[in-house]
């Protein structure tokens, strides 16, 4: 496995631990990060999403789909500039940042094994 095949496979395991958590134990977690418990469906439904999201990584990662993993690069600099504007313009709150600056990083790594 390359450097860039490691970072998309990293990144999608790190996905399955970020849904599972969201979809198991919402309510533990959630306060962790200074968000209301819920018991709305949309925590479970996002959480349904990223754990897709997380099975494409694993898949593209598995067959060297280097077109994917550009694709990635784009995707998760645009959550660090959504998740940023989302806290600026107060709709969310501060700590939804960690889970952009996570994206940003893991899209760094991505894109600086893609340049190498």
């Amino acid at each position: 496995m390359d450097s860039t095949t490691t970072s998309i496979f990293v990144f999608g395991i790190y996905l399955i631990f970020v849904g599972a958590g969201f979809l198991l134990i919402p309510n533990i977690l959630l306060p962790l990060f200074r968000f209301p418990k819920t018991d709305e469906p949309w925590i479970r439904v996002m959480a349904i999403l990223i754990l897709i999201i997380a099975y494409f990584y694993l898949v593209a990662a598995h067959h060297t789909i280097v077109p994917i993993f550009w694709a990635t690069v784009y995707g998760r600099f645009f959550v660090f500039l959504g998740f940023t504007v989302l806290v600026l313009t107060k709709k969310s709150q501060p700590m939804l940042l960690i889970f952009g600056i996570v994206d940003a990083l893991g899209a760094m790594w991505t894109l600086l094994t893609l340049l190498s």
